[in-house]
């Protein structure tokens, strides 16, 4: 079913190569993979957190420096604590840290972008000073410019005025050295 707004979704402009925020299409848009599903879990857990940080600092304190008493002694504080916790650990505050997770998507593609590039300048910086071969860094650069698996399979690219079909093809993600192998081994 399309948005409302032309199946831009929220706040997104199509077209626009310089957007800042991708458009959230849903409230629930993707499945995401386990290790995503996991960092929306951390999302979730910081804000309820946030929410009850006073119940938190109270039990804590209470719980400082004791072992087999903090059950009995602590008990009021703890049911404060689960009580608000479970007050704010509800499906729409796990839909609003999932859509922080999804605001916060490209703001992590850069800094990745910016780890990579720090991490191939500083290996080549470490070949020259000890005289090392060059490597490859195409592939490394082609690495870089990959787009974003979300759910197990890849955006494609919008069509430009420029551009031909097969540049909006998906792409496959195989291994790099199976092309070149000849034996007929090219998933294994």
């Amino acid at each position: 079913m399309p948005a409302a707004d032309g199946g831009r979704g929220r706040g997104g402009k199509r077209g626009d190569g310089d957007e800042e925020r991708l458009p959230m299409p849903s409230r629930n848009p993707l499945p995401l993979s386990a290790s995503q599903e996991a960092q929306v879990r951390e999302v979730f857990n910081a804000r309820v957190r946030a929410h009850c940080a006073d119940e938190l600092k109270a039990f804590s304190d209470c719980a400082r420096d004791r072992t087999f008493t903090t059950p009995f002694v602590c008990r009021a504080l703890s049911h404060a604590m689960n009580s608000c916790m479970q007050a704010y650990a509800t499906p729409a505050e796990h839909d609003l840290a999932r859509e922080d997770w999804f605001a916060a998507r490209m703001q992590r593609a850069r800094e990745r972008e910016r780890r990579e590039r720090r991490k191939l300048e500083q290996e080549r910086f470490h070949r020259e000073w000890w005289g090392l071969p060059e490597r490859d860094v195409g592939r490394d650069l082609e690495k870089l410019e990959r787009p974003e698996r979300v759910g197990g399979a890849v955006r494609r690219r919008e069509m430009g005025p420029g551009s031909s079909p097969s540049q909006t093809q998906t792409q496959t993600q195989t291994h790099p050295d199976a092309s070149s192998r000849g034996d007929g081994s090219a998933g294994r």
